[in-house]
């Protein structure tokens, strides 16, 4: 049987409530720096409709601090300066704290137990085949030094998925392995303890040029880490230089050479950002994307051009986001009110599964004198 994740699309998801099953979101970012557009059309962009949609019961967005310490355990420091500028980020691009649970991963402790029950049902050799964390191993250089800590990554991201009974997690398309580790060790647990995990599905973005997008010097990764990234906080003038900056296509040198478009990060970026009125207001002379594509395809059309189309597209799309966070940002006592709140809940939300976990294991041995039965 196959137990990999099974991938449905934003907009096509059954959400329809069955009285035996609530419909969970779990979802969230590590934070190590501002959230950037990669996040925004992957991941964020997708939460706030699914918020919306009210097709959800419970939405869990988890900063999850004590996974960035994994990789950053020496400099503690940035990860507790990015956990409000990601609350920010969250808020900027339409969380709402009424609908959806934001909270701070390490003030759940009861995923740190989970993580370590859940150890016992992973092999290492079944971690290292995972290409996410081979991948994540190999950009930072880690090789025979990586910590346990962030090696043990899938299986604490089962824990964090598990605890919140999560039956969709929204994610972009780098983490789908993680989801498929995280539905083995749901079906290794219930298999072995009796039903009592919930098995979660993925749910990737529907516009292809979503699943991952490129960094800005052409790189597979939009990374922080990378410097190839644009912030969802960018002021006009910083977007306006990292759009014009942008790689493009290496053949195409003169205007009236013949372009390409594949792996063209300038064409990628307005695939996953342009609407077609932007057409109507920036660019009239072309009826939509296709037509632009075409021309630049056949040749005539300077990279310089397109570049200052897409500006204006991300100026577009990022100004509302921006100007939110600033007005978030003078209310910062609020922003930390709403993120204890969020944490009390999600707290008691994993103390419900913790104790299901140890029941089905039954190492609850004092409940009820059960240790004399």
């Amino acid at each position: 049987m196959n137990h990999g994740p099974r991938e449905i699309a934003a907009g096509s998801i059954n959400c329809q409530k069955e009285q035996t099953m609530r419909q969970i979101i779990l979802t969230g970012d590590r934070p190590t720096g501002r959230l950037h557009v990669g996040h925004y059309v992957g991941s964020l962009k997708g939460r706030v409709t699914l918020q919306n949609s009210g097709k959800f019961d419970e939405i869990y967005i988890m900063i999850a601090d004590a996974q960035a310490l994994t990789d950053n355990a020496e400099h503690p420091e940035k990860v507790r300066s990015n956990i409000l500028q990601v609350a920010l980020d969250y808020l900027a691009c339409g969380i709402d704290p009424e609908k959806s649970t934001i909270f701070i991963q390490s003030m759940i402790p009861q995923l740190t137990e989970l993580t370590f029950y859940y150890m016992n049902l992973v092999t290492v050799s079944r971690v290292q085949r995972n290409p996410t964390v081979k991948a994540e191993i190999q950009m930072r250089n880690f090789e025979a030094s990586i910590p346990v800590g962030f090696f043990c990554y899938p299986i604490s991201q089962a824990a964090d998925i598990t605890a919140f009974r999560a039956t969709v997690v929204p994610v972009g398309e780098d983490q789908a392995p993680m989801l498929e580790q995280c539905r083995e060790i749901v079906h290794k647990f219930n298999a072995v303890y009796g039903e009592t995990l919930t098995e979660p599905e993925i749910m990737l973005p529907d516009n292809q040029a979503c699943l991952r997008l490129p960094g800005t010097d052409g790189k597979a990764k939009m990374s922080k880490s990378l410097g190839n990234c644009i912030y969802l906080s960018e002021e006009p003038e910083e977007i306006r230089q990292k759009v014009m900056s942008m790689y493009t296509d290496p053949l195409h040198i003169r205007a009236q050479d013949p372009g390409h478009i594949e792996d063209n990060p300038v064409f990628i970026y307005l695939d996953a950002f342009c609407r077609p009125e932007y057409f109507e207001q920036f660019l009239p002379e072309y009826a939509g994307l296709d037509e632009l594509k075409a021309h630049y395809q056949r040749g005539g059309l300077g990279d310089v051009k397109v570049k200052k189309f897409l500006n204006n597209v991300m100026q577009e799309e990022l100004r509302p986001i921006r100007e939110r966070r600033k007005a978030w940002e003078a209310r910062l006592p609020e922003v930390c009110e709403i993120l204890r709140k969020g944490s009390e809940l999600a707290e008691r939300k994993a103390a419900e599964t913790l104790a299901d976990v140890r029941r089905a294991m039954k190492i609850d041995y004092f409940e009820d004198g059960n240790l004399l039965k």
